[in-house]
This record gives C-alpha cells, structure tokens and sequence, in this order.
C-alpha cells in the first residue's frame, strides 16, 4: 500500500497484505523461499549488466492462500539500479521488502494513463524496509492494475521483494511506456532484464 493509500486501504485489502506478510514470514514459506533466492542470486551475479532477476514461486509453497493470488514471485533488484517505469495492465501486484530497502516509487495520480515517456508520470515516493518489526504499511506496497511504478535501488546492497500477482505467472504482462509490452516469462533465461532507461 502506497503511502497515499495508507488511510483509505480498505479493510479487505490490508487483510490480505497481513495474510500474505504471515504466510511469508512463516519458518516454513521462508525456508521454502531461500533455495529460490539463492538461485536468482546466482542468475543476476552472472549476468553483471542485468538490472534485476526472478523465479515464480510455486503457490503451493505457501500453503492455504486467498484465491485471489495467482502467482508468487522472488525479485531480486541491483543496489545503484533505477529499472524504469512499469505497470501491469492484467494484474493488480502486491509486494514485500524481503532483504534490504528500496523505493518502490508510484504514479502519484493513479491515473490509468497513457505516456510516452516516463518524464511524464508524477512519482510518489514508497521506501520499503525488511524490518520484520517495521510497521505493514513500511514493508509492503499494493499497486492496482495498471498503476505505473519503478524500483529505485540505493547503493550498497542488492534488494530482494517478494511478489503476488492476480494473475498466473505464465500470463503476467509487463508494459513500459510507449505501450511496450511482454510477457515476464518469455524474457526469462538468457534475456534477462538490461534497461538503463
């Protein structure tokens, strides 16, 4: 939840960020998480001008899960990177800081707009903390469909967030502006994410 959503969130939603942030947390999910982290850790330190790597993470990971979570996924972001605007125009993405900090920094009118160019989306600053003790609003951010949002990594340390999406992994659109799209599946592997933009 953004920082401009933190006192209209609805009920329903922090809900689910508190079930998702339980389920995350728990021994288990978070054993479960850490041979998947090490992986992706293993995938960006070999592609050195990649700003960013992932894997899905199985649902069946987590346990009993709402319904409306169709796909989980471990991100690992680069410390110094900024990865450039992006919305997702078929899910509505809720994330955690797992290790490290970062700003996951939001179109501040929350518009569903058309742009051409990131110069012309108004940014909201959202910084995010691993801190298990930290308050919800401070480690997770909740990002409508459509909502353009970018990472802004600081230097020192790489930023690892968990994600969920609404929408199976396999079906995941990202969309930058200019109306690029693909599918976050198709540029796994060997094409992974490069943008300096």
């Amino acid at each position: 939840m953004n920082v401009k959503e933190k006192d209209t969130v609805t009920r329903e939603e922090r809900s689910l960020l508190e079930t998702l942030d339980k389920s995350v947390r728990s021994e288990k999910v978070h054993a479960q998480i850490l041979p998947i982290l090490e992986r992706v850790r293993t995938q960006l330190a070999r592609r050195p001008n990649s700003l960013m790597a992932w894997e899905p993470i199985a649902l069946e990971t987590f346990g009993a899960f709402p319904s409306a979570i169709r796909s989980g996924w471990v991100f690992i972001l680069r410390a110094g990177s900024d990865t450039g605007a992006e919305r997702h125009p078929n899910s509505h993405q809720r994330m955690m800081s797992f290790d490290g900090t970062g700003d996951l920094k939001t179109d501040a009118k929350s518009a569903e707009n058309e742009v051409q160019t990131e110069s012309e989306i108004v940014w909201q600053s959202n910084i995010l903390v691993s801190d298990p003790q930290a308050l919800l609003e401070r480690r997770w951010v909740s990002i409508p469909q459509n909502i353009w949002h970018r990472p802004v990594i600081p230097k020192g340390a790489d930023w690892v967030v968990v994600s969920f999406h609404t929408v199976p992994a396999a079906e995941l659109i990202e969309e930058r502006p200019g109306a690029k799209q693909m599918l976050y599946l198709s540029e796994q592997g060997e094409t992974a994410k490069t943008r300096h933009d």
